[in-house]
């Protein structure tokens, strides 16, 4: 091999080097910010990552919504028909919140059937429901596994909250 083809060789090799390690840097970092939709039978199951930020969705249950003395933290459950998942928010609600509601919550599972939410988001119009809310209502819905608040409150663990801190 002459002087020449080994020097154009060595660029090539290096080239490809740099864009494979660019591209691996790239998908590390979409991975990192990817947040993940779970419904609540889902992260009853385990399916939902214990130290990562997700998505969680679901209707808020009727009569579950309990609001501190600070104002700002509220406890609710939401359901997607099947499981109930409880879950804590500390801050402004949006205006369209309230039970019956679809939402969708972003944050963190701080135990078992209990989710932190750092963010949470309410549909926006009557008509409007987020794609992977609607679709896992209709998965439940379709499986028939549609339980009641006292063996949904004994499946998951969860306790009655008050206007206490927890």
């Amino acid at each position: 091999m002459n002087k020449q083809r080994q020097k154009r060789l060595i660029l090539v090799l290096i080239l490809i080097f740099g864009v494979g390690t660019a591209v691996t840097l790239g998908l590390q970092a979409l991975n990192k910010n990817l947040l993940y939709f779970f419904s609540p039978t889902q992260v009853v199951a385990g399916e939902a990552p214990i130290t990562r930020t997700f998505r969680l969705g679901g209707l808020v249950k009727k009569g579950s919504i309990k609001r501190e003395k600070d104002g700002l933290t509220v406890h609710f459950q939401v359901t997607d028909g099947a499981k109930v998942i409880a879950i804590s928010y500390t801050g402004i609600l949006p205006d369209l919140f309230k039970e019956g509601q679809g939402i969708v919550a972003a944050g963190k599972l701080q135990s078992p059937g209990h989710f932190i939410a750092e963010e949470v988001l309410a549909k926006h119009d009557e008509n409007y429901m987020p794609p992977e809310v609607a679709d896992a209502l209709e998965k439940a819905h379709k499986e028939g596994k549609s339980v009641s608040q006292e063996e949904s409150a004994q499946d998951t663990n969860i306790t009655p909250t008050t206007d206490s801190v927890l």
